[in-house]
């Protein structure tokens, strides 16, 4: 829910064949412990540390000036970047400025200018410059994103803090937003309170994105349970479902713009659909269960209840500065949309509230939205019946602004609150930035002047890689393995099956995968529809059929097997559905081995995944089991993993197995059966069960006199 995908091509095969042939809630207001729990396995947004990942600087795109020669802009914890607007008397952008028409003053003290940039983009190639590229990984979109012709927006859709009536009114104008404002380069992600940072995803599918948002459902004092989270406090009364989903909605806001800050130093929007926040409901709504009414008692003691929502407007007043302290930190824009438009309270006549509460509390809702958008250079589009014009300067204001840049004068970090103020030069212009900046405190410093963690080595990271890239939109998971074949051949298995689909999304569900293997010289190897294939070429082997069973209503993986000669191999795959329609194609040049060489090798190894102990000995009495091509396993899951290892001759090489966390570090060695002959297949059996939830590296290594093999095999576990 709330992640939209980039469905304008294929499903994301060619990556999948790809990879296969490679290899918070803060502690001082935390909820209930049962709400607590939920968000320590990772259900509630908990934003990452303020660290950005580091990628390939952008291609210097002719949309954008660039920094003048020798300009270097340093780095470290003092380090402040200010986005400066600039409009003439008609509001048009002004684009002709220097660096030398800009000072910047921080509490009143002039700073030097390390960095200073143009941004201006419409959203358009310029002539030239690369073409819009579909978004099918997570490489593509940080590649993407590092562009400065290419404009960044994320839609916080905050279902929580939208009545069911206003989320409908707020589509079309949205819908005609992305569909008619933005232009072919642009980037844009939905987000909801639940959405964690990480899934966040990209999209340039304008129709994708339509029927996303057409999908928006307002559940603002709706506390019907959707899922195993809000389930954990259905049974609480109102006002604690309503501190909790101002927690989870702020959290997340908290952690956006830290993401969106990994992707690139330039301003990013986000565009909040919100009615504002509110630290204490009505009592009137506030009944002993979310969803049900309170009796009004005209003897409560008003005094306590000021106390209350005292405490609690204090709380919601930090949480927004924690937000757009990491907004300005991430040159990030907050854009409140508020979907009410001309109203003249925040409940009605069946709320049973008196006026003068609803009209309180539509203030106070809507001075959180102007406090977020303000203090982020953004603007809060509140009391309007027609909102395009203000999503309008949204883009007006992302597509041409000066990027500044300066190395702050102040000396150690104090964690306080700093101004600051832009002067321009010329007369007759308006100028908007950002009003000042919470500095860092003595420890946030230390952590951020700490040395980077040692990056794993190259091999791990390319494994892990075939884990991590695989697009979410993706229907089929693929694997290929190669062994000894008979007379001097090299055997490759192709293995396929289904991705599980994302929920609430629907999807062509694959049946088979049409399979053309050719060598050199077009020599054919395999033609055929895999499962229930058979090849036409000489010295290739039918598919096997064997396989493990799987729990009732997964589909277990197909294989194929093939002989083919040492050296290069074209593959081609389409996947179809039953009834023969085409859902992805892709074509692969595989680098086959030749297992006849003198050397150190290993066969490519094979997983095989039992969810219960009945499918674990099936498997191991099974004469010839079709591996799994996924690598996601639940903690409840148990592998096998089985592999051949040669050496030069008839020597038989050392084996050892480990375990490596997602840096490369040693973990433990794994227990290996060895063969009853040389050349036969080692087994290692490994219950997951004892492991956290991450990425995990699998080191095969085999060594002799003539050297040493090594295959690395990653996976993800999950909860």
């Amino acid at each position: 829910m709330g992640t939209v995908l980039d469905k304008a091509g294929r499903f994301g095969i060619a990556a999948l064949m790809a990879a296969a042939a490679n290899g918070a809630m803060p502690a001082a207001r935390r909820p209930p412990q049962a709400v607590v729990a939920q968000a320590a396995q990772g259900t509630l947004p908990v934003a990452p540390p303020a660290q950005k990942a580091q990628s390939q600087p952008p291609a210097p795109q002719p949309a954008a000036s660039q920094p003048a020669p020798g300009q270097v802009f340093r780095g470290g914890v003092n380090v402040v970047r200010v986005d400066i607007i600039v409009t003439d008397r008609q509001g048009n952008a002004v684009t002709d400025l220097t660096q030398a028409d800009f000072a910047v003053l921080e509490d009143g003290k002039p700073q030097s200018i390390d960095l200073f940039r143009l941004v201006n983009s419409d959203g358009t190639p310029a002539p030239g410059a690369d073409p819009p590229r579909r978004i099918l990984s997570m490489y593509d979109e940080e590649a993407e994103a590092a562009r400065d012709d290419v404009r960044l927006f994320v839609i916080f859709l905050d279902d929580y803090h939208v009545r069911v009536q206003n989320a409908m009114r707020v589509r079309d104008p949205l819908i005609q937003f992305v569909t008619t404002q933005l232009g072919p380069l642009d980037m844009v992600a939905l987000m909801y309170p639940l959405t964690p940072v990480s899934g966040l995803t990209f999209s340039r599918d304008r129709d994708e994105l339509a029927r996303a948002i057409r999908k928006f459902e307002g559940r603002k004092y709706n506390y019907v349970p959707r899922n195993a989270f809000e389930q954990e406090y259905a049974q609480y009364p109102a006002q604690v479902v309503e501190t909790l989903r101002n927690q989870v909605t702020l959290s997340a806001l908290e952690g956006l713009p830290v993401r969106l800050g990994s992707l690139r130093e330039g301003r990013k929007a986000v565009i909040l659909v919100s009615e504002g926040f509110v630290g204490l409901m009505p009592s009137q709504l506030n009944g002993p269960m979310a969803g049900w009414p309170a009796p009004v008692n005209p003897a409560a003691d008003t005094r306590a209840e000021d106390r209350a929502r005292f405490s609690a407007d204090l709380d919601i007043q930090q949480k927004l500065r924690d937000v757009f302290d990491a907004a300005n930190r991430n040159n990030t824009a907050f854009y409140a949309l508020d979907p009410r438009g001309l109203t003249s309270g925040d409940y009605d006549i069946t709320d049973n509230v008196d006026q003068r509460t609803s009209l309180d509390s539509l203030r106070q809702s809507q001075d959180t939205l102007h406090v977020l958008a303000i203090n982020t250079d953004g603007r809060a589009i509140t009391n309007r019946n027609d909102l395009a014009d203000g999503l309008k300067q949204v883009v007006r204001d992302t597509s041409s602004y000066y990027l500044v840049g300066y190395n702050s004068s102040l000396t150690t970090p104090d964690g306080k609150y700093h101004k600051i103020d832009v002067k321009l030069k010329r007369p007759g212009v308006q100028v908007r930035a950002r009003k000042g900046y919470w500095a860092p405190t003595a420890e946030e410093a230390a952590k951020a002047a700490a040395p980077p963690k040692p990056r794993p080595p190259a091999a791990v990271e390319r494994a892990l890689s075939a884990v991590e890239a695989v697009p979410r939109e993706a229907v089929t998971a693929i694997w290929i393995g190669t062994s000894p074949g008979p007379d001097g051949r090299t055997r490759v298995t192709y293995v396929w099956e289904p991705t599980p689909p994302v929920p609430g999304e629907k999807r062509p569900e694959p049946a088979r995968v049409a399979l053309v293997a050719t060598g050199a010289g077009r020599e054919p190897y395999f033609r055929g529809a895999v499962p229930d294939a058979a090849p036409v070429a000489a010295g290739g082997d039918a598919a096997s059929p064997g396989a493990a069973p799987l729990p009732t209503g997964l589909r277990a993986p197909s294989k194929a097997t093939f002989d083919v000669r040492p050296g290069k191999v074209q593959i081609r795959a389409a996947v179809e559905t039953a009834s023969g329609q085409v859902i992805d194609s892709a074509q692969q040049e595989l680098v086959v081995p030749d297992f006849s060489d003198s050397k150190v090798m290993l066969s490519t190894p094979s997983v095989f995944c039992a969810h219960t102990p009945r499918e674990m000995q099936t498997l191991l009495r099974g004469t010839d089991p079709t591996p799994s091509a996924l690598r996601q396993f639940r903690r409840t899951d148990r592998l096998l993993i089985r592999f051949s290892a040669f050496g030069p001759r008839t020597s038989v090489p050392i084996v050892t197995v480990r375990l490596l966390n997602r840096v490369g570090q040693k973990m433990s060695d794994l227990a290996t059966t060895p063969p009853d002959a040389p050349g036969g297949v080692y087994q290692v059996d490994l219950p997951l069960a004892g492991l956290s939830p991450g990425e995990y590296v699998i080191e095969v290594k085999a060594s002799a006199d003539g050297g040493d093999a090594t295959e690395l095999i990653a996976l993800r576990v999950v909860s």
